[in-house]
């Protein structure tokens, strides 16, 4: 697929959407229902990306977000009776914003697109994250099973961007694993985040472990 270089924009304060990764959403903002019309009749295609903090003072303007963000391409969409749709996008690729504006209710973006993030993790890396899911898992009261990403199958990619988009960690953690220029970073730090939820769950209540890097 040739991506071209405006895309709508869609930012929300709590989502990071890594490519590889599906991703169901409900849309009933006007806005934002004009926005999957309009890709519906295009090429498909919606950007995520994070809103910067206080973006509660302007959420129905335009406030600031992460310039980094994933597109991903409409793959299902329903329009309820009211006029309200739920969609699912399949993230595709990484990008930048250069600028975005607002011609239509909804705001665009100029972007360029990053390079693929792919490449195998260096040995030993992808068994360090799997025992780290696997206790943080168990610590959080869930059960971890053996399919999926944690099974054998899944390629590296996959692996490292399931689990930086689903783990219960703050959105600004998950933005610095997004914004990493290599697959091979964005799994250390994504063991080190793991590593400090983990320490976060040992300590008593009401204690707060400070991150020193």
């Amino acid at each position: 697929m040739t991506l071209p270089d405006v895309i709508p924009v869609f930012p929300l304060p709590n989502v990071v959407f890594f490519p590889q990764i599906v991703l169901p959403l409900h849309i009933f903002e006007p806005r934002y229902r004009e926005m999957v019309r309009d890709a519906a009749r295009g090429p498909r295609l919606i950007g995520m990306a994070l809103l910067r903090e206080g973006w509660q003072q302007d959420y129905h303007g335009a406030p600031p977000i992460y310039a980094t963000g994933t597109v991903g391409e409409m793959v299902r969409m329903e329009e309820l009776p009211d006029g309200r749709f739920n969609i699912v996008l399949r993230g595709l690729r990484e990008f930048v914003v250069q600028r975005d504006f607002a011609r239509r209710s909804y705001r665009e973006a100029v972007v360029v697109w990053r390079e693929p993030i792919t490449g195998v993790l260096p040995p030993g890396l992808r068994k360090s994250i799997t025992a780290l899911v696997r206790l943080y898992i168990e610590r959080l009261g869930q059960e971890a099973g053996d399919e999926g990403p944690l099974g054998a199958a899944a390629d590296d990619e996959t692996f490292v961007n399931f689990f930086a988009h689903h783990l219960d960690v703050a959105p600004l953690e998950k933005q610095a694993l997004l914004e990493a220029p290599t697959l091979a970073e964005r799994a250390a730090r994504l063991r080190d985040v793991l590593e400090f939820r983990l320490e976060e769950l040992r300590m008593p209540p009401g204690v707060t472990v400070r991150r020193t890097h």
